[in-house]
């Protein structure tokens, strides 16, 4: 049967250059029913939508089989990398060279306040009686004093 193209898809050409990365995940004891394919598109199509995966569309394998390779193949190695994540980067560093660039990326663009507001993010909160920022914790007690 014939799935429907979404655009998280990849060509199957794409998918056969990073093949051997899923073939070798888990021993294969008998012939596959599901083709891989299908639920490396089915986990591609997960990861850029966010949603959950019971709602993968019904022209995907079912869910629990996708799940089920997703968890095999998002299993970190000793280098802390997994077979998903050298797939894809695999597939990333070979558009860039077909587009004319270099496999690696040269530079990298932060934004600052991101950055420099991650570690207290969870310190800090929004009053709206005090409209302002600030450590919650430290203020003590809203009310003090008579009323």
């Amino acid at each position: 049967m014939m799935r429907r193209a979404y655009p998280s898809d990849i060509t199957k050409e794409q998918f056969e250059a990073v093949r051997y990365w899923f073939d070798t995940a888990r021993k294969v004891t008998r012939p596959r029913k599901i083709d891989l394919y299908d639920i490396f598109c089915a986990v591609l199509y997960i990861l850029k939508e966010g949603c959950r995966w019971r709602s993968l569309p019904h022209d995907f394998p079912k869910w629990e089989n996708v799940y089920y390779h997703y968890r095999i193949w998002s299993q970190k190695d000793e280098n802390g990398q997994s077979i998903l994540d050298k797939a894809l980067e695999e597939l990333v560093m070979s558009e860039r060279v077909i587009n004319g660039r270099q496999p690696r990326a040269s530079m990298t663009i932060l934004d600052s306040k991101s950055v420099k507001n991650a570690f207290t993010a969870e310190e800090k909160g929004y009053d709206s009686g005090k409209k302002n920022l600030g450590n919650q914790a430290a203020s003590g007690s809203r009310y003090t004093g008579a009323a």
